[in-house]
């Protein structure tokens, strides 16, 4: 058993979480491509049966959590250290490491306004936020892919319409105008662009392509990579923009057309499907009938308007039920709308299992997940009253065990054995969970340990 409270009280407290994590993990040959002084750790039972998936060791319950699931689950892992005061400390070189690593990875967003030692004996901005757009351009990510109940979002990235460079950010003292620079990688939108119509023309959904060539000089350039792909395919395109984007663009286009790989468009004379090219706005509305009439679409959006529409996807079913119970009540029906919904075959839930995986330009996927009361959460834990006078519920650290399946399917794809194995885990920790009150964060771990026999014992 892993004393998880000491390591709780250590990372909040500044105290030597490296030290304790050292001894705790073994170290490692494997090392991210280009960095052989990384930092990596492994962990697990290292059998040859099942590919290793590398872990992001980064803050509060992210930390906490991913570090009572791989223990309970026992498969063989890589961890590079990434919480906020190691990246801050290493100048986000461990972002680096991880963007790197040649496997499968598993990536937490956390601490993105956290306050972290600055080595003088006060307290800074940890360097980078989260360490999400940083993390993205080492990593090579083109983008983002986010599925949910019958709808797709295929988010261009980095794809950042505001300012990562401080050297170029400012705000005019006269005029108040705030200037940053743009970070769009035109190599990368192709990228997430093919990648987009592979999907549509492997799955036979419907897809819909969200930006606003009309307004934003940015999103022409992306829909008129977009409007050159199309160029000698068999797709039908129903809703078209009125004015041709590669045509409108063409000249700086084509600057980014001669960067890509001589083979890239090959063998895409042979996709095909139905595309509506619709501008970014009006697609909130749209999934929100694509959802109701349960209608299967793959989304392709910017960074930004991605970020609004996957918050849709996660946030609009609770309100759609509550709506459905009013209606109920208003007829004089006292219905579970929970159960009526899965009758009705609805699939979504509240947001918090929604996967997500990063593509990277070279190297494998990386799978990510966003915790983001993880910090106010772990306070209670330390607080002693998780439950806050019967007020709040405790963590629910479901998430890690569906994110690490996930990953370690994608990494171990045709693998039965271990399908199952992650099958029956998930399985056990939803009778602990979901069949009484949901007990606290220890206690879980105690009855997870006690349930469930590690991989390979």
């Amino acid at each position: 058993m892993l004393d998880l409270m000491n390591i709780a009280r250590t990372e909040a407290d500044g105290g030597d979480l490296f030290g304790l994590l050292n001894d705790l993990y073994e170290p490692t040959d494997v090392r991210p491509t280009g960095f052989p002084d990384a930092v990596v750790w492994q962990g697990g039972n290292h059998d040859g049966n099942v590919e290793p998936v590398a872990h992001s060791m980064t803050d509060a319950f992210a930390l906490i959590g991913t570090m009572a699931a791989i223990d309970v689950l026992g498969l063989p892992f890589y961890a590079v250290p990434m919480w906020s005061q190691y990246r801050h400390d290493h100048n986000l070189e461990p972002l680096t490491w991880f963007g790197n690593m040649p496997c499968i990875s598993i990536k937490w967003s956390t601490a993105g306004d956290a306050y972290v030692n600055d080595g003088k004996g006060g307290k800074v901005v940890v360097m980078g936020k989260s360490g999400n757009a940083p993390l993205r351009t080492q990593a090579g990510v083109y983008c983002n892919v986010r599925p949910y109940g019958p709808i797709t979002a295929v988010r261009c990235m980095p794809c950042l319409p505001y300012s990562q460079d401080k050297s170029v950010f400012g705000v005019n003292a006269e005029t108040g105008h705030i200037h940053s620079e743009m970070n769009t990688p035109g190599v990368q939108l192709a990228y997430a662009n093919r990648l987009f119509l592979k999907m549509v023309h492997e799955t036979g959904h419907l897809g819909r392509v969200a930006t606003k060539p009309t307004q934003a000089q940015e999103d022409g350039i992306n829909a008129g990579l977009h409007s050159w792909l199309l160029q000698g395919t068999k797709f039908e395109v129903g809703r078209k923009y009125a004015v041709d984007p590669y045509d409108e663009f063409k000249e700086e286009i084509d600057k980014i057309i001669a960067l890509l790989p001589a083979d890239f468009k090959d063998g895409m004379e042979n996709w095909g499907g139905r595309i509506e090219q619709h501008i970014s706005d009006t697609n909130y509305g749209l999934l929100v009938w694509d959802l109701i009439e349960q209608r299967d679409c793959i989304v392709l959006a910017t960074d930004l308007d991605g970020d609004r529409l996957t918050d849709l996807m996660a946030d609009i079913s609770d309100p759609l039920r509550a709506f459905g119970g009013m209606v109920a009540k208003h007829l004089g029906q006292d219905v579970d709308m929970r159960k009526i919904w899965s009758d009705m075959g609805y699939t979504t839930g509240n947001g918090r299992d929604m996967t997500s995986v990063m593509h990277r330009m070279t190297g494998p996927a990386i799978h990510e997940q966003t915790l983001g009361s993880a910090d106010a959460m772990l306070l209670r834990l330390l607080d002693g009253d998780e439950w806050v006078g019967g007020t709040k519920q405790p963590y629910d650290p479901r998430i890690h065990f569906v994110l690490i399946r996930d990953a370690y399917l994608d990494a171990n794809k045709g693998n039965k054995e271990l399908a199952a194995f992650l099958d029956d885990a998930l399985a056990k920790f939803d009778e602990i969970y979901y069949s009484g009150d949901r007990p606290g964060f220890l206690q879980g771990y105690a009855s997870l340990k006690e349930a469930i026999t590690p991989w390979g014992a």
